[in-house]
């Protein structure tokens, strides 16, 4: 080939390319279909591996927007940079070397990660990244990942937000393969009760969870995402339990924890009928507290947990514990109980001479 034709391929590739990313973003912002949706669709639809938004998180948005200005100089206004780039870029999220763009990146603490859970901490804030792609099954190994993480930052961090380190899938459920392997009376009922007893850790602590549900939250992993005390949910996101359809029933809360959530009428139904839910549907019957567009989730997770790490540990951990008493009379001997050690803390007396002082208050869970 010669060099002008070299230079004329590589004219075309670049013009194809940033033309497709400007259409997918009008398709986002017009609200036509999901980051996820026009990702996966271009991939399977045209080909384009890695898709538009992946591509452009690789590159730096930063580096994508000076590239589509000069484009737009030279080659016309069909080429302006779309506005949820110009945003992206203006917020700093510049892609997989900030940890977000289009999509969310894992930026690991350093030293030693265990095999299918990153963690990474930022500031008050740890998050533990789900990452055994594509589905990040719950298996033995990532059950015991995830216990020794919150074992590391329970308590500790203010905030635990779980992610998922790939768009297709936030977990996908149990590794049935893995658990077949294992003895139902000794190895499966011991691990079972692990996870019982590091879900209900994280349910008591003074550390709040949110679960940031990107995409398919089934069995397991809606039952992890239940565990939590607060769902975030991508439009792409669905929940579900679909272990009858294998003969079997959840075996991580998924019959306590959902009634509790969205009522005993519908939680029967989606156990024992399998189907799954899609975000907003989950956000209507209050099993999701907030639904975003993919590209906002992880932020939109982040900013909840630094909201709550501002708050007295002390008192956000007497209201968990003292939350969901079945009988009134005892709920109130409870709350009476709580509000007693809250309001001797150093915490309390903080909080209070801040309001009076109209100041901010620190509080240090003293």
């Amino acid at each position: 080939m010669s060099t002008a034709s070299a230079s004329a391929a590589g004219t075309i590739v670049e013009r194809m390319g940033l033309k497709t990313l400007v259409e997918s973003c009008l398709v986002l912002e017009e609200g036509v279909a999901s980051a996820k949706d026009i990702e996966i669709g271009m991939m399977m639809g045209a080909g384009l591996l890695p898709g538009p938004f992946s591509r452009a998180d690789e590159a730096g948005l930063d580096t994508i927007l000076v590239q589509l200005e000069r484009a737009e100089a030279e080659w016309g206004p069909s080429f302006e940079p779309p506005i949820v780039l110009r945003r992206l870029v203006a917020q700093g999220r510049l892609g997989k070397k900030t940890g977000q763009g289009f999509f969310a990146y894992p930026q690991p603490d350093a030293g030693d990660q265990r095999e299918t859970v990153l963690l990474e901490t930022r500031g008050d804030v740890a998050i533990a990244w789900l990452n055994r792609p594509p589905t990040n099954p719950l298996s033995p190994q990532a059950v015991r990942d995830l216990i020794s993480v919150w074992d590391e930052v329970g308590g500790k961090a203010r905030a635990f937000v779980i992610a998922s380190s790939n768009i297709f899938t936030f977990c996908a459920g149990a590794d049935i393969k893995e658990f077949t392997k294992m003895t139902p009376d000794a190895e499966g009922a011991d691990l079972v009760e692990s996870a019982h007893r590091f879900m209900r850790g994280m349910e008591q602590s003074p550390t709040v969870t949110i679960a940031a549900v990107n995409s398919i939250a089934f069995g397991g992993g809606c039952e992890l995402a239940m565990a939590c005390d607060f769902r975030i949910a991508a439009e792409s996101a669905t929940f579900g339990q679909p272990e009858i359809n294998l003969g079997i029933i959840p075996g991580f809360g998924g019959t306590q924890r959902l009634p509790r959530l969205i009522g005993e009428a519908k939680a029967l139904e989606m156990n024992l009928g399998g189907d799954p839910i899609d975000a907003y549907e989950a956000y209507r019957l209050g099993l999701a507290n907030e639904v975003v567009p993919d590209h906002e989730l992880f932020d939109t997770a982040l900013a909840w947990g630094r909201n709550f790490a501002e708050k007295a540990p002390i008192a956000i951990e007497e209201i968990k514990r003292r939350s969901h008493r079945p009988d009134l009379d005892e709920g109130l001997a409870t709350e009476a109980e709580g509000f007693g050690r809250a309001f001797g803390s150093e915490d309390a007396r903080e909080g209070i001479g801040a309001f009076l002082g109209k100041r901010r208050p620190v509080f240090k869970g003293k």
